[in-house]
């Protein structure tokens, strides 16, 4: 293993072969959008706006902000700070201060020796001489003042909500997002085919993290937040976000749980710190460079390093991912699913791929939201992550989507959105920027979300698949067996609409319906989900929200309100009662009748004639893992 003089390992500690990304095919669920449509910053703000550029006054912005009183805690907290932006070389943190730098210096802290890598200390230089003013925890009042008076592409709608821009990324990069390998890793986490896990080592890692440590240290000012991930007390994780953007602060405000004035008292040592210089591109002479962009997790050091990319959604899955190394960790299981409650406390998860009607089944006007996309299911029950919600936005509107469409307020950030130049009213069907248009916004802002966002061990597990073949049938009830393994296909068909440049219904699997985020094996969360559903009680259930009456172009979509009839029916416990008939390809138990829902459609046989090798072509294709 050979080492440089730091004591840094330069090479992969694993036989592996080294992945080369820019060849590699097999990344799954890749959401990154297609290059905006400008050569230039300005050319990219002209497209956010319907005619001329709008003119927001910017006289009489209060500059500074509030703090805490207390001057031992500050200390501390300022102490933490800098200490999380110590440099390997210098083996130092800055001068950090709080507030805006536009106000008065307060509290300076510098802080010694944080990392456990030892380095040659570098003597002075300019870095050394400046105070970094840390905009810490502000308000979403205050993040909109920043982001207004100093980020350019930053307006305020006509809703109330702060729209901004991610740069020239729209999308994420999955491709340029990269893992320390190390002697854990190597044998914990999925490497190779089909995983999204590509490896770099410790010292590359180290390079850039120094290099985002530098460009953050070089400013005036940033922002960080100290928040929670995991709404349950007993396995929440601490993360420090160290941003240079107040739109990037003001997002994981809403992204993660928003701690208590008497939590953050308390809050200490983060276990987990999220490098955000995206501003700022990563150097391509980097080994396991092959973009100026680079997303890097280092799960040894617990932390996380983001270069080349202002795009906010980067963060968010960054700390899904690592969730979906430390909670498996823990005899929990990670969860890419939305999730609800019953008033009699029943909880259904949902599983579903982009188009599948995941979002829109799981809001339910009668029953509580735990959560849209990310949890955990302990011994305790289940937890929903995140303390927001990340929706997208193409082609909204207050009839089809009521609860996000009013969840776009004060304290909401829309990402690339459109709007009139004049009135602010944004035109959620102007794909400009990009067709991932999104709003990330409190969880609370949902009218019946469930706060605090737990609740029992779930009584149903809900596979979503829009099938555009018209083979599965609407509703089948599963097996243990049957639901591992469409839990590990994760199957849906990509339609016209779903993804750029499909125009013909494509199958498409993703490994337990995130492939893009797990870090173990898919069979290790499988086995977990079935271990829980067994010793639980819960039923499986595998849901077609596609086509019936025949494949795309013939047959006709299955009705939203009978998919509400179906769903109904499985929280109501009527379905377990109901008389199955047994496929006799599938194996699938189909009820043979539902209330509100016609018996032909129950039955793709009974509507048409589905060529038996289509059939097998994309419901038993064998998934090499």
């Amino acid at each position: 293993m050979a080492a440089n003089g730091n004591g840094v390992s330069t090479t992969p500690k694993s036989p592996l072969a080294r992945i080369q990304t820019q060849k590699n095919g097999g990344i799954c669920h890749d959401d990154s959008g297609k290059p905006v449509k400008a050569q230039t910053i300005d050319e990219l703000h002209s497209l956010q706006k319907k005619r001329s550029a709008p003119t927001t006054p910017l006289d009489g912005v209060q500059g500074t902000f509030a703090t805490i009183s207390e001057d031992e805690r500050q200390r501390q907290q300022l102490q933490s700070i800098s200490a999380s932006l110590a440099s390997l070389t210098r083996g130092t943190g800055p001068k950090v201060v709080r507030g805006d730098p536009a106000g008065k210096v307060q509290s300076v802290s510098h802080v010694a020796h944080h990392h456990h890598i030892e380095a040659p200390t570098i003597s002075v230089s300019d870095s050394s001489l400046k105070f970094t003013h840390v905009l810490y925890n502000l308000s979403p009042a205050e993040l909109y003042e920043q982001a207004i008076k100093y980020e350019k592409g930053s307006f305020i709608t006509s809703t109330g909500a702060l729209a901004t821009l991610s740069g020239a990324k729209t999308g994420r990069s999955p491709r340029d997002k990269r893992v320390v390998i190390d002697d854990s890793t190597q044998d914990e986490l999925w490497w190779g085919k089909g995983s999204p896990n590509i490896e770099m080592d410790e010292h590359t890692f180290m390079v850039n993290r120094e290099r985002a440590v530098d460009y953050l240290n070089s400013l005036d000012k940033v922002f960080v937040n100290d928040q929670f991930l995991n709404w349950d007390p007993q396995n929440r994780i601490k993360v420090r976000i160290v941003s240079a953007r107040a739109y990037h602060s003001l997002f994981m405000h809403n992204m993660c749980i928003r701690p208590t004035p008497e939590e953050l008292e308390n809050f200490g040592t983060p276990d987990f710190t999220i490098y955000n210089a995206g501003q700022f591109p990563c150097n391509r002479y980097t080994h396991y460079m092959t973009s100026s962009t680079s997303i890097d997790l280092n799960l040894a050091r617990r932390e996380m390093v983001i270069l080349g990319t202002q795009y906010a959604g980067e963060m968010k899955k960054g700390l899904f991912s690592v969730m979906h190394y430390l909670m498996p960790m823990r005899q929990i299981l990670s969860l890419h699913s939305g999730c609800n409650m019953g008033k009699d406390g029943d909880v259904a998860l949902f599983f579903g791929l982009s188009g599948t009607g995941k979002t829109t089944l799981s809001t339910d006007h009668n029953r509580y939201l735990i959560g849209d996309d990310e949890h955990c299911w302990s011994d305790n029950g289940v937890s929903n992550i995140e303390g927001g919600c990340y929706a997208k936005c193409i082609d909204l509107s207050r009839e089809k989507e009521p609860d996000i469409w009013n969840a776009i307020k004060f304290g909401t950030v829309l990402e690339n959105v459109v709007f009139d130049e004049h009135t602010r009213e944004v035109d959620y069907g102007d794909k400009s920027v990009t067709e991932n248009t999104r709003a990330a916004y409190p969880i609370e802002y949902i009218p019946n979300a469930k706060i605090p966002c737990v609740g029992p061990h779930p009584k149903n597990v809900i596979l979503l698949a829009c099938d555009a073949f018209g083979v599965l049938p609407p509703v089948s009830k599963l097996s243990l067996a049957q639901t591992m393994y469409h839990f590990i296909s994760g199957y849906t068909a990509l339609v016209a609409g779903t993804e750029d440049g499909i125009k013909e219904p494509t199958a498409t699997f993703s490994a337990c319906f995130g492939a893009a985020f797990i870090m173990l094996h898919p069979t290790k969360y499988a086995a977990m989900l079935a271990e829980k559903m067994q010793k639980h009680g819960a039923t499986g259930w595998l849901v077609n929200t596609g086509w019936s009456g025949g494949s795309y172009g013939s047959g006709n979509r299955i009705k939203l309100p009978y998919t509400r009839k179906i769903i109904d029916a499985i929280h109501s416990g009527s379905l377990l009662n109901a008389t199955y008939h047994k496929t006799e390809v599938f194996g699938l138990d189909i009820p043979t009748e539902i209330e509100g829902v016609p018996s032909e459609i129950l039955h793709p046989e009974n509507t048409v004639s589905c060529h038996p090798s289509l059939s097998l072509f994309f419901l038993w294709i064998r998934l090499d893992f």
